[in-house]
C-alpha cells in the first residue's frame, strides 16, 4: 500500500503548517489531529496531500480532479459553520467516486441527531435516557413523560457544544429556562432527557459491520468535583485545560468494573454499532449507574483521532499503535469502497 495516494480533507481555510513546523503546530490545538495524522503518512510513505476548505466545494473537486487520490482521510467536522453539515462531504466524494475513511452520510445523519439516534437504539432493545425533543418556534412543554433531573443540550451539536452546568436542570422551571436559553442562543431544537447518574464512559469502535473491534473502556473522572453534584461532560470539562485542572477532570483507562461489566459494556457497544449499520469508526458515550445498568447516552461518529486522545490512546492500550490506527482506517476506507 505504499504507493496510495492519500488526500487529507480538512475544513478550515488556514494553510496546513509546513513539515519543518510540524513540532509547534503540534502545541496548537486546532492542529492536533491533522498534523498527527499526516506525521503517520509519511511513516506509512503513502504519496500525501493535505487540503482545507470553508465553504466553496468547486475549489475541492478541482484539486481533487488535479491530485486524483486513491482514497481520502476524511477529518472535516463542518460545513458553513455548521457540525450538521458535515454529511455532505463524504456525500461529494461518493459522488466523485473516491472511498474515504470514517461514516457515510446516512451514518452520520443519525449519529448527528440525538433524537433518531436514540429511537434506533431504543427499538433494538438498548437503554438509553428517556427524552423528548422541544423544536424552535414552538412553544415550550415541560416533559411530562420523563422524570426530574433533566438534561438539556442542542439537538443537533457537536464536541459538547451548549453543554454547561446549567444544561443540569433540577425541576420544570429550570428545565424551561434551558430551553428558551439553547432556542436563543443556538437557534435550534433542544433535546431534554432524563440525568443518568453514573460513570462517563467512552466507547471506540472501528472495523466494519461484519468484524467490529471494540476498544478498551474510556472514563472521564472527576476527582475534585464532590460527591453530592453532578458530574458532567461540559464543554469546558471536555476542552479547557484550566478547567480541568481546577476540577481534577481526567481522561484515561476506566477504572475497575463488577465481574461482568465490562464485558456487557463493550458488548452493548457492539450491538449498538452493528444495528445502526454502522461501517466507519464511531465512540459511544456511556452512562454507567451505581446499580450497573449500561445506557448509551450518544454515539460520535467519525470521533477526534487525533494521537494521544482518547480513541487513539484506547487502541494503542490493544498494541494498535497511532500508525497502524490510521492504516486500519485507510484499509477499511478502500474495503467500503464508497460506502
Amino acid at each position: 500500500m505504499s504507493k496510495l495516494k492519500v488526500l487529507l480533507l480538512y475544513d478550515g481555510a488556514d494553510e496546513f503548517p509546513k513539515e519543518k513546523d510540524f513540532a509547534e503546530a503540534l502545541k496548537d490545538p486546532d492542529w492536533n489531529s491533522e498534523v498527527s495524522i499526516m506525521q503517520a503518512l509519511h511513516k506509512l510513505r503513502y504519496y500525501t496531500k493535505a487540503l482545507g476548505f470553508a465553504n466553496d466545494l468547486t475549489y475541492v473537486i478541482n484539486e481533487i480532479e488535479v491530485f486524483k487520490p486513491d482514497v481520502v482521510v476524511n477529518v472535516c467536522e463542518t460545513y458553513l459553520g455548521e457540525y450538521y453539515y458535515d454529511r455532505n462531504v463524504p456525500a461529494l466524494l461518493e459522488l466523485l467516486q473516491i472511498p474515504y475513511t470514517g461514516c457515510s452520510p446516512a451514518e452520520l445523519v443519525i449519529c448527528n441527531n440525538k433524537a433518531l439516534c436514540k429511537k434506533v437504539l431504543s427499538f433494538h432493545k438498548i437503554k438509553v435516557p428517556g427524552f423528548v425533543v422541544s423544536r424552535l418556534k414552538h412553544s415550550i412543554k415541560i416533559p411530562g413523560k420523563i422524570k426530574a433531573p433533566f438534561f438539556i443540550k442542542p439537538l443537533r451539536e457537536e464536541a459538547s457544544t451548549g453543554i454547561t452546568q446549567a444544561s443540569f436542570a433540577e425541576n420544570e422551571n429550570e428545565c424551561a429556562e434551558r430551553i428558551k436559553f439553547i432556542h436563543e442562543r443556538f437557534q435550534k431544537h433542544a433535546i431534554v432527557e432524563e440525568y443518568i447518574n453514573g460513570r462517563e464512559l467512552y466507547v471506540g469502535v472501528l472495523g466494519g459491520y461484519r468484524r467490529p473491534q471494540v476498544l478498551p473502556i474510556w472514563e472521564m473522572k472527576f476527582t475534585q468535583v464532590p460527591d453530592d453534584e453532578p458530574k458532567i461532560a461540559t464543554y469546558k470539562a471536555k476542552w479547557d485545560d484550566n478547567y480541568r485542572k481546577r476540577w481534577g477532570i481526567k481522561n484515561g483507562p476506566a477504572d475497575h468494573f463488577p465481574n461482568g461489566v465490562a464485558a456487557k459494556i463493550q458488548n452493548i457497544c457492539k450491538k449498538a454499532y452493528k444495528v445502526m449499520g454502522i461501517e466507519g469508526h464511531v465512540r459511544f458515550d456511556l452512562r454507567l449507574t451505581p446499580e450497573n445498568e449500561v445506557y448509551i447516552i450518544e454515539a460520535n461518529a467519525n470521533p477526534e483521532i487525533a494521537k494521544g486522545e482518547d480513541f487513539a490512546a484506547s487502541a494503542e492500550k490493544i498494541g494498535i499503535s497511532y500508525e497502524r490506527l490510521i492504516e486500519k482506517l485507510i484499509k477499511l476506507a478502500l474495503k467500503n469502497n464508497y460506502h
